[in-house]
């Protein structure tokens, strides 16, 4: 059986999300159809002030309203500190912790030949720029995932920063609080000897 013409668009409008199949994709249409007007309406404006309304910061690239955003604008926050993620969403992470407030720079992604991604690709130009024209920053903490990817994407960075004299620091990645050891991979151990600390 086909669908009506409006639910299949909004099957394959689904579809377009990452993780979603052609399954999940018809129960959220339908879930969609059952939903009062006005619940319909809102959900729909919310989509386009999020795409009208945001906009990446021309400073760090997160993800804001306002140009330059909060974090950049805040004075009161550790100028001598650059946190570099993958990805905005990154950023509200680590401010839900409330234990970081030094500065953010998104790089929008992470080295990955596979999928054609070099550094032109990566918002790493204006790092680098930011770095030529603010003195104040004297470390570089690179808090890309512990995958290959996220690797090598570190590394290069590295390279790239410490000739400048910054001082460049890696996230601590190993067993996280509650691990049995006995269940811990390989790469997870060897990360947690590696950044082991003194009591």
């Amino acid at each position: 059986m086909q669908y009506p013409e409006p639910i299949a668009q909004l099957i394959d409008s689904y579809m377009k999300l990452p993780g979603i199949g052609q399954k999940t994709a018809t129960r959220l249409a339908f879930f969609t159809i059952d939903m009062n007007g006005d619940d319909v309406t809102r959900f729909a404006k919310s989509l386009i002030s999020a795409k009208r309304d945001l906009h990446f910061c021309s400073i760090c690239g997160n993800i804001t309203e306002s140009d330059p955003c909060d974090i950049c604008q805040d004075k009161t926050r550790d100028q001598s500190q650059i946190l570099v993620v993958e990805q905005a969403k990154d950023i509200m992470v680590m401010e839900k912790m409330k234990e970081y407030h030094g500065l953010y720079h998104v790089l929008n992604g992470v080295l990955s030949p596979i999928e054609g991604k070099g550094p032109e690709d990566l918002n790493i130009s204006s790092l680098l720029k930011r770095l030529q024209t603010n003195e104040a920053v004297k470390e570089i903490i690179i808090a890309t995932n512990a995958n290959p990817e996220g690797e090598a994407t570190a590394m290069y960075l590295s390279r790239l920063i410490k000739p400048a004299g910054i001082k460049v620091t890696r996230l601590a990645h190993g067993l996280s609080v509650g691990t049995d050891i006995e269940y811990a991979d390989e790469m997870t151990l060897f990360k947690a000897v590696e950044g082991r600390t003194e009591m």
